[in-house]
């Protein structure tokens, strides 16, 4: 019921905040699919031919290691010069998300992702597939600046931890949806690869096109001195007129925030250190799980144990199916658990998970013999089960915690830090997995496999918990 005084919650009122929600969290859907797609991408012949004919050599000779045959520097850097742009660009970002407003940041990631995906799907050299990459990147960068932020700020403190969430769910959608992309294009010769690349416009169309439908966040309305347009923001977005509390509350961060230096030296001081440390550790601890190294590269990573072409790309297709659950699941269980039970749960669960891998891949798979077809679908079902865990933890958790542990004089900024560190590791798990594979083979399972319990003591000992408390 609405409380007493305030109008009567209308129908349309709680479709469009519904709407604002899912159109923001499309930003999620355009990164995810920038994920999964390289990966496919890559394990496509004739995308191989065209750009990368020394590696579809090596791939097709016989008795070729089974850890090397894809690893390239090149290969790699299709995949990663995106995560490197997008680390850049973060920080240009947090600036535009401070001065002109989460809903304009927003609007400059999709012009960035459109031109990305016309200059990729039009490629006709490496140098440029590599700038429509970079294009690509500099509109993911401003997308995570943005989003978290911007759903974290929009949503109601008892359901924050679920609707900032819906910005991951949308990641493992977008995942999901390119790996069925990939699995469908890989039959379209010469240029399948081309239509995956060119779908990846449709997600950065709809958040285009919602840029003009979706409100500004009240705190970055009052923050930017427009108090009155805040509050009334504010009463729509609640679904009533009573929100005297929540509006001081915001009212008051903006003044604290108004008095320091300036929030790029607020970000630094004393009093910030623990969220500044937290958010960036845990960037670094979502990358070193091996998620990113499993989702850019699952194809390849079934290839390499013993599924044919077509198999690989379905098996991942699978890998995305339980990504997307899982993390479907997070959505409704992160303000009711808390985010702390949540990672720890998760540490154990991946621990296992990626030991008992290695420990496979160890016994039964040498540079030339694969491996078997029980051995093979234990290693899917296991990492089914790895990735389960990190989808209802590690994945929204990642960004739930930095978007919500920051107070509003150092949010943009130190968001960005968490923003640039998470594309900076990932630029160095995207760059360097094919050749840690190459050269740690099965040991590079058990190498994340020590990062996981290493993560699992640091949220033990230095995470607070952060469920119900004002943003």
């Amino acid at each position: 019921m609405a409380a007493s005084g305030s109008k009567p919650i209308s129908f349309y009122s709680k479709f469009y905040i519904g709407i604002c929600w899912v159109v923001a969290a499309c930003g999620g859907l355009m990164f995810g699919y920038d994920i999964g797609i390289s990966g496919g991408v890559t394990a496509m012949d004739d995308f191989l031919i065209k750009f990368f004919p020394a590696v579809y050599e090596k791939k097709k000779r016989a008795k070729e290691d089974n850890y090397c045959k894809f690893d390239n520097q090149l290969v790699q850097l299709f995949t990663s010069s995106l995560y490197i742009s997008a680390l850049v660009s973060s920080f240009l970002a947090s600036k535009v998300c401070s001065k002109y407003g989460r809903k304009r940041t927003i609007f400059c990631s999709s012009i960035f992702c459109l031109l990305g995906v016309g200059v990729t799907a039009s490629a006709h050299h490496l140098p440029q597939l590599i700038v429509g990459r970079i294009l690509l990147g500099v509109g993911v960068g401003f997308g995570n600046e943005a989003i978290p932020l911007y759903l974290s700020e929009l949503a109601p403190i008892s359901i924050r931890g679920g609707v900032n969430i819906m910005f991951q769910l949308f990641v493992t959608i977008g995942i999901l949806i390119a790996n069925l992309v990939n699995w469908g294009c890989s039959h379209v010769h010469p240029f399948g690869w081309r239509l995956a690349l060119g779908v990846g416009g449709f997600p950065a169309v709809i958040l285009f096109l919602g840029s003009f439908i979706i409100p500004e966040t009240p705190t970055s309305l009052i923050e930017r001195e427009k108090v009155e347009k805040g509050q009334k923001t504010l009463q729509k977005i609640r679904r009533t007129e009573d929100v005297d509390v929540e509006f001081q509350q915001i009212v008051n961060a903006c003044e604290v925030a108004g008095q320091v230096e300036g929030s790029w030296s607020e970000v630094f001081s004393r009093q910030n250190h623990p969220p500044l440390i937290i958010g960036m550790l845990i960037q670094v601890f979502q990358q070193f799980t091996g998620i990113n190294a499993i989702m850019f590269y699952a194809p390849v990573l079934f290839q390499t144990v013993g599924f044919g072409s077509n198999g690989a790309l379905l098996s991942s297709v699978c890998t995305g199916c339980i990504n997307v659950i899982c993390t479907l699941i997070a959505n409704f269980s992160v303000d009711k658990f808390g985010r702390r039970a949540l990672l720890l749960e998760s540490c154990i669960q991946m621990f296992i998970t990626q030991t008992i891998i290695g420990g496979i891949l160890y016994v039964h798979l040498t540079p030339t013999v694969g491996l078997n077809k029980h051995n093979g679908l234990a290693v899917v079902v296991l990492v089914l089960i790895f990735v389960a865990g990190f989808a209802w933890s590690w994945g929204p958790l990642g960004w739930l915690i930095p978007s919500e542990t920051f107070p509003l004089e150092a949010r943009t900024v130190g968001f960005a830090f968490a923003v640039s560190t998470n594309m900076l590791f990932t630029f160095v798990i995207a760059q360097s997995f094919l050749s840690m594979l190459c050269h740690m083979r099965s040991f590079i399972f058990f190498f994340f496999a020590a990062w996981v319990l290493i993560m699992g003591l640091f949220v033990l000992f230095f995470v607070p918990e952060t469920k119900n408390i004002p943003i």
